[in-house]
């Protein structure tokens, strides 16, 4: 069924030097996509790029920055004519292992701008070159976070409850471009951005899954490549937690 491939289709990820970001692209250049790494971390951005091959560019941008995201989502789009796809996928942690009081205003600050005010300009910069694709895509990565409450990490899981929320808005107002909005939220995955999380944490969440192994990024990537194919054109405004059953719906 053609409707469910990826061949050709034109995606940027944000966030994709590393981490979830960085199987994502590599799961996507394998579907037949061609890619757009994008991320703050220029080195590895660039050399995940070159190692992908002719399928794959990286466009350095900076989500605090706004006048950085309109240009970087401009020149994604020139890379490949165009964009079909949109995976929101960089975000920052920073508040850690902090109860409510002991986080700062700025961490909250920074947090918010990168994870929520970010993934807004991104998808605003990303809109109409989505629009002229007739079958826009776009995949928030949200977490299971903010489905259970996880202590000791408010400022995050404030931001990903931030962008459910903005999911299913934004579904509604893109719908008219035959644009969809989802979310996935990943369970606690075995990355280089989680590995400041105590073993107690991974152990609560090993324990709770209805499937007991650590969740790894290759986890994620079949909701992800799904989600951005013409074939699920009739899904939109969704969270579909990923996390081996330690939150159902």
């Amino acid at each position: 069924m053609p409707e469910i491939l990826l061949s050709e289709r034109r995606v940027l990820v944000t966030g994709s030097a590393r981490g979830l970001g960085e199987g994502f692209a590599r799961a996507l250049v394998a579907a037949g996509a061609r890619v757009v790494v994008s991320d703050v971390l220029h080195e590895r951005g660039r050399a995940l790029a070159a190692e992908l091959g002719p399928a794959a560019r990286y466009v350095p941008m900076d989500l605090a920055d706004p006048a950085d995201v309109q240009r970087g989502v401009a020149e994604a789009a020139r890379c490949w004519d165009g964009l079909d796809g949109l995976v929101n996928n960089a975000a920052i942690t920073n508040s850690g292992g902090k109860t409510a009081e002991q986080i700062t205003v700025d961490t909250w600050d920074r947090v918010m701008e990168v994870n929520v005010r970010g993934t807004w300009l991104v998808t605003n910069a990303a809109r109409p070159h989505l629009a002229a694709s007739g079958s826009g895509r776009i995949v928030n990565i949200a977490s299971d976070t903010a489905l259970w409450g996880a202590p000791r990490l408010l400022a995050y899981v404030a931001s990903k409850g931030a962008v459910i929320a903005m999911t299913r808005t934004l579904a509604r107002e893109l719908g008219p471009d035959g644009t969809t909005v989802n979310a996935i939220a990943p369970g606690l995955t075995l990355v280089e951005a989680t590995e400041y999380v105590p073993a107690e944490r991974h152990e609560h969440y090993r324990a709770g899954r209805a499937i007991q192994r650590p969740q790894l990024p290759e986890d994620v990537n079949a909701a992800m490549l799904f989600l951005l194919t013409r074939g699920s054109g009739y899904i939109t405004g969704q969270v579909l937690p990923v996390n081996g059953g330690f939150v159902m719906n």
